[in-house]
């Protein structure tokens, strides 16, 4: 099927066509383009992505090199820095934001996990935000402090399949906290944040829609205790109580009971306090929970590693985001594509073997499995011994 075909355009198989042209003609990405359509745009982005390109001029330099290739990949006839430039300006940014989404619903329902330690019917979310330095001399629009410019990544990330479910990015002023209004909750998942999220009115809205948070309480939370539940202490539980908010402004804000839960971590040797509106599970499991909760920050440690999401090939906002939306793209279509050839390789490795392999004509999939090196049988040549006199 694949024969002849390039790895790059097999990969780019995987990819909804039909829903991407969709999405482009509600927002008129091809209106009097010629040759260099919004999916030849993507296309590039991508590449660089996957051949980690620090710049615009180091990615067209590696295109240029394979400009007799550029029809087969999928490139279109032609690609210029000038033609590339102005579609990263001028396109709605929104196009690659709306076919985003649209992978990353279908890299989470390719991806199935019934290893989870703790049992819960919904989803497990873990909310945080991740700022990227800009200079502020180039990116003059990103103005975050007198000297200093940046953007912010807030991703709402799927614990249970490894996949980000939504990613906003704003500038690097906006507070964490007034995010939680951009997130609609789903009854009975679970959202794990850190206390700088707390707002007792906004987590009451979160409890109103029958979803639960987990997060942890501030030093100067004032909590009337009701009751307690006993705790196994060799687990490190040190309290698990039950009771509601003391100060007149916090108890009107969350008129409801609350859980305080006091953990002590045997491998950092820190002591946790966590909240939550969850009276159900046990107290050790929520502290599981918010446990997981250091995941999201190993996704924005990864993705900064290996996708070029910190140095960036054009400097107005729209191509930033462009370039940030492509970077979320090829993680979900390399995620979706180690999970449809069941690929025994985290992404990383499949990141790293495509990256040198893009132009070769071998079947993907055969490429990317692990090969049995113990087990090939090199030829046995009667070598002839040369001895030094």
């Amino acid at each position: 099927m694949n024969q002849g075909k390039y790895i790059f355009a097999q990969l780019t198989d995987f990819l909804p066509r039909r829903v991407f042209d969709t999405i482009v003609t509600k927002y008129d990405g091809n209106k009097k383009i010629r040759t260099f359509t919004c999916w030849n745009q993507m296309l590039c982005m991508i590449f660089g992505q996957l051949t980690a390109r620090d710049s615009m001029r180091d990615l067209m330099l590696s295109l240029e090199a394979h400009n007799t290739k550029y029809y087969h990949l999928g490139l279109g006839k032609s690609v210029t820095r000038t033609n590339l430039g102005k579609a990263n300006r001028n396109r709605d940014y929104r196009i690659y934001e709306e076919f985003a989404y649209v992978l990353i619903e279908e890299a989470r329902s390719s991806v199935y996990k019934d290893d989870f330690e703790v049992k819960v019917d919904g989803n497990v979310y873990a909310f945080d935000s991740s700022t990227i330095d800009l200079c502020l001399s180039v990116f003059w629009w990103a103005e975050f402090r007198k000297h200093k410019g940046g953007i912010k990544l807030h991703t709402l990330y799927d614990v249970k399949t490894s996949i980000p479910s939504l990613v906003l990015i704003t500038s690097a002023k906006v507070h964490d906290v007034n995010m939680l209004d951009a997130l609609t909750y789903e009854a009975g998942s679970f959202y794990i944040m850190d206390k700088g999220y707390i707002d007792f009115t906004r987590l009451y809205k979160l409890n109103c829609s029958k979803a639960y948070f987990v997060t942890r309480a501030k030093e100067n939370m004032q909590f009337r205790r009701i009751y307690s539940n006993k705790v196994d202490k060799t687990t490190g539980l040190i309290y698990d109580q039950i009771g509601k908010l003391e100060t007149y402004k916090s108890l009107k804000s969350y008129p409801e009971k609350l859980r305080r839960v006091k953990y002590y971590d045997a491998e950092t040797n820190k002591v946790f306090i966590f909240i939550t509106n969850n009276l159900e599970l046990t107290a050790f499991e929520i502290a599981l929970l918010y446990k997981k909760r250091w995941q999201v920050e190993l996704f924005f440690k990864w993705i900064k590693q290996h996708l070029r999401i910190k140095s960036f090939w054009g400097t107005t906002i729209n191509a930033v985001k462009i370039q940030l939306y492509c970077a979320i793209i090829t993680y979900c279509m390399v995620t979706i594509v180690g999970n449809k050839l069941k690929v025994d390789r985290s992404i990383y490795e499949i990141l790293q073997i495509l990256s040198f392999s893009l132009l070769d004509k071998s079947p993907v999939k055969e490429i990317l499995n692990k090969s049995d090196y113990k087990n090939v049988k090199e030829l046995n040549y009667k070598q002839l011994e040369i001895k030094w006199i």
